[in-house]
């Protein structure tokens, strides 16, 4: 009876050693030493969508708002290079939780359900949703209820939230397009497969004028809808693990937003600093419970 008792007890003694083992494993994988790690290395990976004028590459280098105040935050961190890995949107939040990249900076919108699955940063900037349409706009939309009434066909860019805000407002699935990008929702405008487009304000007025399309056009008085989410508020965007990151990276975040820098890099990227700064009472912990918006 007592080796048996011996023998039990050295067995129950060795799977609390291995499970503290694992314990520790884990942790300096993706908790705590995430942050420890990106500083050994001076690098970090970023995930981004191409999608102007928030994150995209031009000329083989990294671009946007959300990327420079992403570059500018982790400079204050001690982490001076930023390599970023090309993702379609709606793949960004599985991409991370993959460990393919690191940190999300394509100023995706925080929501509730988006917190659900990734942690966001505080936020760094505001902005509304914008129309496209073809020239002339011949279906005479000014609205996502006038999509919605007229039976016309809208190409949202998988994974955005337009594609919830349009049915907010009473478009129904069979009107809506999934497309890969920017691009190819302007693809389905220009071609007559769709009637119009829409996506963040800054994002499908600036593709457009740098597309240089003269059969499209920016629909200048589109009505806001007055829905949950709107205006959106974007962050950086980091895995469930990292809180030690994450903190760290809103710690200099909020200095950057006190020394008017924030401000600065959103007006350098065609942002207006009045227009599309955070008000200083919005956290992403009341956007995330829906209690702000």
């Amino acid at each position: 009876m007592e080796m048996k008792k011996i023998i039990l007890m050295a067995v129950f003694s060795f799977s609390i050693i291995l499970l503290v083992a694992c314990g520790s494993d884990d942790a300096s994988g993706d908790g705590e030493g995430k942050l420890a790690e990106l500083k050994d290395k001076g690098t970090v990976t970023v995930g981004f969508a191409n999608e102007k004028p928030y994150a995209y590459q031009e000329d083989g280098e990294l671009k946007g708002a959300a990327v420079d105040i992403a570059t500018a935050v982790f400079k204050e961190m001690g982490i001076d290079t930023i390599e970023g890995k090309l993702s379609e949107f709606g793949q960004l939040i599985p991409g991370l939780n993959a460990g393919k990249f690191d940190v999300i900076t394509a100023g995706m919108a925080i929501n509730p359900d988006r917190c659900e699955n990734a942690d966001f940063g505080e936020p760094e900037m505001m902005y509304g949703e914008g129309l496209i349409v073809q020239k002339g706009n011949p279906k005479d939309l000014h609205s996502y209820k006038d999509i919605a009434e007229s039976g016309a066909t809208v190409s949202i860019m998988s994974g955005a939230t337009e594609n919830e805000y349009v049915k907010h407002e009473g478009v129904e699935d069979k009107q809506i397009q999934s497309a890969s990008d920017i691009p190819a929702t302007f693809s389905a405008v220009e071609s007559g497969r769709a009637d119009a487009t829409t996506g963040t304000e800054m994002t499908v007025k600036m593709a457009l004028e740098s597309s240089g399309n003269d059969k499209l056009e920016f629909v200048e008085d589109f009505e806001q809808p007055d829905i949950e989410g709107i205006p959106s508020y974007g962050a950086a965007a980091f895995h469930k693990d990292n809180d030690e990151l994450r903190e760290a990276y809103n710690e200099q975040l909020a200095k950057l937003k006190e020394d008017g820098t924030v401000n600065e890099i959103l007006e350098a990227n065609g942002f207006s600093a009045e227009g599309n700064s955070v008000p200083k009472d919005i956290t992403t912990e009341g956007v995330c419970s829906g209690e702000q918006y």
